[in-house]
C-alpha cells in the first residue's frame, strides 16, 4: 500500500537571476517547479509525493543558459510525518580552506591567547543564508592534520564530517580546534576553571560575533579525550547554559579534577553527554564509574547520555577517530530529517 506522503521542501538560496528548480531520481531530466517562493527570492517551496519510504533528489540553478546541479551527494528524503523540510544549498565548487588558517585569539586581560582552526562546511561562504551548531574541539593540533599531530595520526575531523554529511546522517557543523596554552593546566582541577571562563565568556561569544552560528546551548558541543575529555566532562557540567552538549572520550577522570563527587552532589544539568573508554587500559573503570554517577543523578541512556566501550581500543588519536561518528551523530544527527 502506497504511503502517499506530502511533503514542502523549503529550499532557501539566495538567488540572484536564474531560477530554482529541482530534480528527482523518478526522472533525473525533469525539472520539478517551485509551488511558492517569498518576495525577497531566497526561499522556494516544492511540493513533493512520496509512494515510498525514501527519494533522492537535487536543487539545479538555471542562469544564463546553463544548468548547474547543486555541489555535493544528492540529498534523501525519508517519510517520517513531517511535513515541512528546510535544505540550504550551494551550486559552486567551494575553494574556501578554514582549517588551513592558524588563527590567534587573545583573551581581554591579555593572560591567555590560544591558536585555534576553524571549519566551515562546504556551501559556508556561498550560501550566506544558514546558521549552523558549533563543537568546540580540544586539542586542536590533532584534529585536522597528520604533519601537526601526536605520532602522525591525526582525528579526521574534516574527512568524517564530509562522509557523514554524504550519507545524509548529520546536519552541518561549524568546528572550533582549540590549541591548549599548557595542556595539563588547562585541562585539569584547578587550571581548567580559568580555560572554562574564557572559552564560556570570551571565544565563544567572539566566534558567535564573527560566524553565522546558532548561538543556543542546545546548539553547541564540546569533545574532547584523554585530558581533554575531562575538560570537555567540566565545561558541560560548569557552564550547562553554555554547552549543551558534551563529549568525554578515555576521558581521565579522577586524576585531577572532582567532577566525580560534584556529579554526585550537585542537580543535573540540561547537558546530554557522550561517554566512551576502551578496553583495557583505556580508563574503562573511571568512565564507567561516571557513567553510573550520571545515572544515579537521574541521567536516562539514550536520551541525555549515550555510554560505549570499545575492546581492544588504544589510548591514541586513530582509535578516537575510528568511533568520532558517533558523538557527531548523537549531537547533530538527522534522526527524523532530510
Amino acid at each position: 500500500m502506497a504511503l502517499a506522503e506530502t511533503i514542502t521542501l523549503r529550499v532557501h538560496y539566495p538567488l540572484d537571476g536564474g531560477a530554482l528548480k529541482l530534480r528527482t531520481e523518478e526522472d533525473w531530466s525533469r525539472d520539478v517547479e517551485p509551488v511558492a517562493a517569498n518576495a525577497g527570492g531566497t526561499t522556494f517551496d516544492f511540493e513533493i509525493t512520496l509512494e515510498r519510504p525514501f527519494l533522492y533528489y537535487k536543487p539545479v540553478l538555471q542562469r544564463h543558459g546553463e544548468l548547474r546541479w547543486s555541489q555535493g551527494p544528492n540529498h534523501l528524503l525519508l517519510a517520517n510525518g513531517r511535513k515541512v523540510r528546510d535544505l540550504y544549498p550551494y551550486f559552486y565548487a567551494d575553494l574556501d580552506c578554514g582549517v588551513c588558517d592558524l588563527q590567534p585569539h587573545r583573551s581581554r586581560a591579555g593572560d591567555r591567547q590560544h591558536n585555534l582552526r576553524i571549519f566551515t562546511p562546504p556551501g559556508y561562504e556561498e550560501n550566506t543564508l544558514q546558521r549552523y551548531p558549533v563543537l568546540y574541539m580540544q586539542d586542536g593540533q590533532n584534529l585536522f592534520f597528520p604533519n601537526e599531530a601526536t605520532n602522525g595520526q591525526h582525528w579526521k575531523v574534516e574527512e568524517t564530517l564530509l562522509l557523514l554529511g554524504t550519507m545524509n546522517l548529520i546536519k552541518k557543523v561549524i568546528v572550533v580546534g582549540i590549541y591548549p596554552q599548557e595542556r595539563l593546566t588547562d585541562y585539569t582541577r584547578p587550571g581548567y576553571e580559568s580555560y572554562g571562563r574564557y572559552l564560556a565568556e570570551e571565544l565563544k561569544p567572539w566566534v558567535d560575533e564573527r560566524h553565522r552560528t546558532l548561538p543556543g546551548h542546545e546548539h553547541t558541543a564540546v569533545a574532547g579525550a584523554s585530558l581533554g575529555g575531562v575538560v570537555s566532562c567540566y565545561l558541560g557540567w560548569q557552564y550547562p547554559e553554555v554547552f549543551g552538549m558534551a563529549a568525554s572520550m578515555s576521558a581521565t577522570f579522577t586524576y585531577q579534577d572532582d567532577l566525580m563527587e560534584r556529579v554526585r552532589l550537585e542537580e543535573k544539568r540540561p547537558t546530554r553527554f557522550y561517554l566512551d573508554s576502551g578496553w583495557p587500559e583505556d580508563n574503562y573503570e573511571v568512565t564507567r564509574a561516571m557513567r553510573n554517577a550520571l545515572l544515579t543523578r537521574g541521567y536516562v541512556e539514550g536520551r541525555d547520555l549515550l555510554y560505549f566501550a570499545f575492546p581492544e581500543a588504544l589510548h591514541n588519536e586513530q582509535s578516537w577517530s575510528l568511533r568520532l561518528h558517533l558523538p557527531f551523530q548523537y549531537f547533530f544527527g538527522r534522526s527524523r530529517g532530510l
